[in-house]
């Protein structure tokens, strides 16, 4: 697509898409003589103003109903006026006068209802961004590479045939790394429906959530130029959110019946509210009977629950997940989440020509629009159905229950590179997408060189910033491989530099072998950066209290970068420790005195779970303290209790469960994590051996078996060529002695290229920034093995061509 000519500032009244005569049609001039006759009078959509509108009601209407002024206009207050129709979805919005009391407010709804071809009427209510407020960032991405859009690109950048529309805050269309993807089929790319005129550009800087929102999902990528967005789709700018954030309930309906209209294909929702409404609801029934996706935040409350409209059926709810996959500390989740994708400290443009880092489900959201982008230019004749169902089937497992990450993580990898269940339609291998291979024989040569020795750089920036009371506070670390001084692309949030190596007698860096020992003095609100490549092994800081650490733009605790680097010490099991989990036993209501006993390693506390059960009664371990009990002196522990009533008890429990005893199965159950699953199934998913009698035993010792005796194991070998975005080989390996109880993976390599192996042990394959173990070429990484792991492994080449082989070494007893 052409690139936009810059913002001149001015809104641009004459677009084709005028809001009005776009939503009531050509009917439009013969409702005027009809508001004459009934004194009434209809405002003119241009000069509503911005914001929540609680003066207003809308009436929702039969579809039979032809004239839905006519219809309403003699039912409703002398004093009220229709502000608007929408002929589409099929209601109105009438205004009362400011005066009007609650009581006076709930007679009108009352006296509506019951005219029979109208079917509900609601206030007109304020629907919100849902971006967690936060300190912004620049810095490296980790979105793409966690959803696997590497893979997806080999394919597909996605195609400008695919349209994206964000209904939000306005989109800076002229923003470097967003113009060459805004859709041109519209003038300014999109509509307004909250405030006046008819250009959804930003009204000041401070209007950064749109912006973020649909950079995140169709930024230009593999251009030079700022961030990657997910996808090069086609994007719309559907502005119903005001510069606050907020936007009324039919301004947001309204934006979603324009952009089907406009040729939507997706439409991504970043807002939300806890109550659903009809209005909003026939909004996106209308959506998918046109075929076109939804994807919606699902809120960023910590709640059981996903807000409006992620919540309702035709929307795929989105969940958001931190750099390491687990779930965000402020996602909602529940039974109505789909998918999760990253949401945490997410890069991506803002006004004017800037970029920052956002949290949110609002930006998890997008990721997944994003990645339906790709999939829809890779498989253009899937409906939106089976494109949701197609999302889903090919998401990635990443350990989370499912009212946390619903049917996985989405991977626009696999979901790219797997051929739809039954498609029969056009397929990449058809040549039916070009997209990627012309992009990549576009631009000058010099600066695609320049694009490729900034994405070769395989280091993170480590940063170590003060409180500006700070003085003089002292750190210092220890990593292995490169270290150097470095320049952080952001300030630390009092407006500091964060710049190592300033205090020229104070910084340093000593190299020891392959250990690096570094360190320095900042205060002042001011702080120093490192650009580290290897594991950080540990983490010294002398004033904690006024100093913090951060990777990649995300503070951390010293021990979660040691963990997060692959730093711990091979012999140190604290990376293998089991997760803490919410077991929780819950009864029906007509249950009386039902009791129930478990047995579990590791520590085991009461707790109170984050949701009710199903029949409103609550969830909480303790409180029958003459029943509820925990011997922490056996071994295993063992715990139990009595509840009823529709009630339930609840403990953390943080080793694998061995037994679990129901004295009234039929009227109790119970749930890992807000699963209901037999105990069967928990013992198994927690790693227990499923008999509580095996603690110990008169066994002979000298029949102890030892980790060694049995060995199996595996190899594999390859060749990668790095370009600018690395190459990579991906293996899952499969214990198979009978007791794993520990591995050697070590890693050969020759040629011109850095070559890494990165390790998870759950299963899943990881990728540059989210692994949980990495060891180099010609180097052996030790592990120790509880026998439920599942190696999944990435052996990845940058900066040039190598060749490969690493083996297995599994141990067993």
């Amino acid at each position: 697509m052409a690139q936009n000519d810059p913002h001149d500032g001015e809104a641009h009244d004459d677009t084709e898409y005028n809001r009005r005569s776009f939503l009531t049609g050509a009917g439009s001039a013969s409702m005027v003589g009809l508001l004459a006759s009934t004194g009434l009078v209809s405002a003119d959509d241009d000069g509503r103003d911005p914001g929540p509108k609680e003066d207003e009601l809308l009436i929702g209407v039969s579809s039979s109903v032809s004239d839905i002024e006519a219809e309403v206009g003699p039912e409703i207050p002398g004093d009220a006026w229709i502000e608007h129709t929408n002929e589409t979805i099929h209601y109105a919005v009438i205004s009362l006068p400011e005066s009007t009391p609650e009581s006076a407010r709930e007679t009108i709804i009352d006296t509506l209802e019951d005219i029979d071809q109208i079917e509900y009427a609601e206030e007109n209510a304020t629907l919100e961004a849902l971006s967690q407020p936060n300190d912004p960032y620049y810095g490296q991405q980790h979105a793409p590479q966690q959803v696997n859009c590497e893979q997806a690109w080999e394919t597909t950048y996605g195609s400008d045939d695919v349209v994206i529309s964000i209904v939000d805050q306005g989109i800076q269309y002229d923003h470097p790394v967003l113009a060459d993807n805004m859709d041109d089929s519209v003038s300014d790319h999109g509509n307004v429906f909250v405030g006046r005129g008819s250009d959804p550009y930003p009204v000041s800087g401070n209007e950064q959530h749109g912006t973020h929102v649909g950079g995140i999902a169709a930024a230009g990528t593999d251009n030079g130029t700022g961030h990657a967005g997910i996808s090069n789709c086609s994007m719309l700018s559907a502005r119903a959110l005001d510069q606050n954030g907020q936007g009324s309930l039919s301004d947001i309906a309204d934006a979603i019946q324009w952009s089907v209209d406009a040729g939507a294909d997706i439409i991504n929702l970043s807002l939300g509210s806890s109550s659903g409404f009809r209005t909003l609801a026939a909004a996106c029934q209308y959506a998918a009977d046109n075929d076109v996706l939804l994807v919606g935040a699902a809120g960023n409350s910590s709640a059981y629950g996903a807000m409006y409209p992620a919540a309702y059926d035709e929307v795929v709810a989105v969940s958001a997940l931190n750099s390491n996959d687990s779930l965000a500390s402020f996602s909602n989740y529940g039974p109505a989440i789909d998918l999760a994708a990253p949401g945490s400290q997410v890069i991506s443009a803002v006004p004017w020509d800037n970029y920052t880092r956002m949290s949110g489900t609002s930006m998890s959201a997008p990721v997944v629009a994003g990645v339906a982008g790709l999939v829809l230019s890779a498989y253009p004749d899937l409906t939106g159905a089976e494109l949701r169902a197609h999302l889903q089937s090919t998401a990635v497992d990443v350990g989370l229950s499912s009212n946390a990450q619903g049917h996985g993580r989405v991977d626009a990898g696999e979901a790219v590179t797997t051929v739809p269940e039954g498609y029969t339609g056009e397929t990449p291998s058809d040549g039916t997408d070009g997209d990627n291979e012309d992009e990549e024989n576009e631009g000058d040569d010099d600066e695609q060189d320049d694009q490729d020795e900034q994405d070769d750089v395989a280091g993170r920036l480590l940063a170590f910033i003060t409180e500006p009371e700070a003085n003089s506070a002292a750190y210092e670390f220890t990593a292995e491989g490169a270290v150097e001084f470095a320049d952080a692309p952001y300030e630390s949030p009092s407006g500091g530099n964060i710049e190592g190596g300033t205090y020229t007698s104070e910084d340093f860096i000593d190299e020891d072998g392959d250990t690096v020992h570094a360190g320095g003095i900042t205060g002042g609100g001011h702080g120093d950066a490192f650009d580290v490549d290897g594991a950080v092994t540990d983490i010294d800081l002398e004033q904690s209290d006024v100093m913090w650490v951060e990777l990649d733009g995300e503070e951390m605790t010293p021990e979660e970068i040691i963990e997060e680097t692959g730093g711990s010490d091979d012999d140190d099991d604290s990376s293998d420790e089991p997760t803490e989990r919410l077991l929780a036993f819950i009864t029906e209501t007509d249950a009386s005195n039902a009791g129930y006993e478990f047995t579990a390693d590791g520590p085991v506390e009461f707790t109170e779970a984050p949701y009710e059960s199903p029949s409103g009664g609550s969830i909480e371990g303790g409180t029958y303290t003459s029943e509820d009990f925990i011997d922490d002196d056996s071994d295993p522990v063992r715990a139990g209790g009595i509840t009823g009533g529709g009630h339930g008890d609840a403990f953390t429990v943080t080793g694998p469960i061995h037994s679990i005893d129901l004295e009234q199965p039929d009227v109790m159950w119970v749930e890992l994590e807000g699963d209901e699953l037999s105990p069967e199934e928990i013992i198994d998913e927690t790693g227990g051996d499923g008999d509580d009698d095996e603690t110990g035993g008169d066994g002979d010792d000298d029949e102890t078996p030892n980790c060694g005796d049995q060995t199996d194991g595996a190899s594999a070998d390859g060749e990668l060529e790095g370009g600018w975005q690395g190459d990579s080989d991906r293996y899952t390996y499969a214990l198979r002695t009978d007791s794993p109880c520990g591995a050697t993976i070590s890693l050969e390599s020759s040629g011109g290229a850095d070559v890494t192996l990165y390790l998870n042990t759950d299963g899943s394959v990881p990728d540059q920034q989210s692994y949980e173990e990495s060891v180099d070429a010609n180097g052996d990484l030790t592990l120790d093995l509880e026998g439920d792991e599942h190696l999944g492994l990435r052996v990845h080449a940058s900066n040039g061509s190598a060749t490969y082989a690493f083996e297995i070494e599994e141990r067993g007893r």
